[in-house]
């Protein structure tokens, strides 16, 4: 009797084991959408939205003002799906699904969520000073929280460090980052929490939080607690891709000039995580479906953290629209780094997620609200004609 009992446990086990849709031992999972390009089963108000997204980026493309690729998607369902233009210029390599952009501050986004991930673990407390953590860090009333929300006041080392960079053939880690910056000891542009300061330092060194926390490098941590177990398995950080690997996009100014890197590409948290617009409509679906972290802490990380912005403001980790509106409040952020332009939004109401980036610097990777004007302004149902 108490073998065939054994028996039958290990045979449950083995079954949810084979059935369960968690992506790794944590117990994230997600939904899986269409795949990268196939686009179907859309009604007739959600092809009409499709033609005209198609419509404007096809525009965009032909008059030299967008080369990049988008993705616009309500409800996990994905409306709209398009690589437009070059990926290397010299090779003639065009974009395709799969094509690899530096996210620059996008980047935010992911690194806000990895120490969210961690505080939901009781491993870091958001009130408390950096100095807490670092104990050589010589701003001692900088906390988690306004590291976080760009009340920290610190002043911005892409600023701060200028022939650090310029060094031939160097790659600059965090750790170097954060000796450089110490060692100069830069007064801050404000006292903490006096109002809110975007600055590229705040989230470099939480990527060295998350580091010193975990026991793991940022890098390792991203891949093994987000970007394998939700399969966006085109995304790593700079660390991991070789920049003249087959899908890696090359960075290019408004007149195909390309664009030089140096050492603070390799400084990870504020930038230098590639991506797809389908990998962070991985991410976005998994954000609805509360996989990542809970309900109450995207709530923390949606919160306007600084009132004297009263048109836009900023969370953790995300820009804020309509902020005291549940209907339209929107999350978003914006990215441009060295030949980079990236939009990734999301309309929490409706479940939209709007994401395009961009290899060129042209300002039409921030033009959102024309796709959020096509969304809503769809003619009644029964006067649009059937298109393919």
């Amino acid at each position: 009797m108490n073998r065939i009992y054994i028996l039958t446990i290990l045979m449950v086990m083995f079954l949810s084991c084979g059935n369960s849709n968690s992506a790794n031992h944590k117990g994230i999972t997600v939904k899986r959408p269409a795949k990268p390009g196939k686009i179907s089963n859309l009604n007739k108000e959600e092809k009409f939205i499709s033609n005209r997204l198609d419509t404007l980026f096809k525009e965009l493309n032909q008059t030299g003002t967008f080369n990049g690729s988008v993705l616009v998607a309500r409800e996990g369902k994905i409306l709209y799906q398009r690589s437009l233009g070059i990926l290397n210029k010299n090779t003639k390599e065009n974009l395709t699904d799969s094509s690899m952009f530096q996210l620059a501050s996008v980047s935010k986004v992911i690194t806000s969520t990895a120490v969210l991930m961690l505080y939901e673990r009781e491993l870091i407390d958001l009130t408390k000073p950096f100095q807490f953590y670092f104990p050589d860090f010589p701003y001692a009333n900088v906390t988690i929280k306004q590291l976080l929300n760009h009340r920290s006041g610190l002043a911005n080392y892409i600023y701060v460090l200028n022939s650090e960079f310029y060094q031939a053939n160097y790659k600059m880690s965090n750790e170097e980052m954060y000796s450089y910056f110490i060692s100069k000891n830069p007064r801050p542009y404000l006292k903490p929490n006096t109002r809110f300061n975007y600055s590229n330092t705040n989230y470099a060194l939480l990527a060295l939080l998350v580091e010193k926390i975990s026991g793991k490098t940022f890098t390792e941590f991203l891949k093994q607690e987000l970007f394998k177990p939700l399969k966006m398995n085109n995304t790593a950080t700079i660390k991991e891709i070789d920049l003249n690997g087959k899908n890696i996009t090359k960075p290019y100014d408004e007149r195909w000039k390309p664009v030089d890197f140096d050492a603070s590409d390799y400084v990870l948290g504020d930038k230098s995580i590639y991506s797809t617009p389908y990998d962070l409509f991985l991410f976005s679906e998994a954000m609805y479906q509360n996989k990542i972290i809970k309900a109450e802490t995207q709530e923390l990380a949606y919160t306007a953290y600084s009132k004297e912005k009263k048109l836009s403001n900023y969370g953790y980790g995300w820009r804020l629209k309509e902020f005291a509106d549940p209907v339209k409040k929107e999350v978003y952020h914006n990215g441009w780094w060295h030949g980079y332009r990236s939009s990734f939004h999301r309309r929490l109401n409706d479940k939209l997620t709007v994401i395009i980036l961009s290899n060129q610097l042209n300002r039409s990777a921030y033009h959102t609200h024309k796709v959020y004007e096509i969304l809503d302004n769809v003619p009644a149902v029964d006067t649009l004609e059937d298109s393919e």
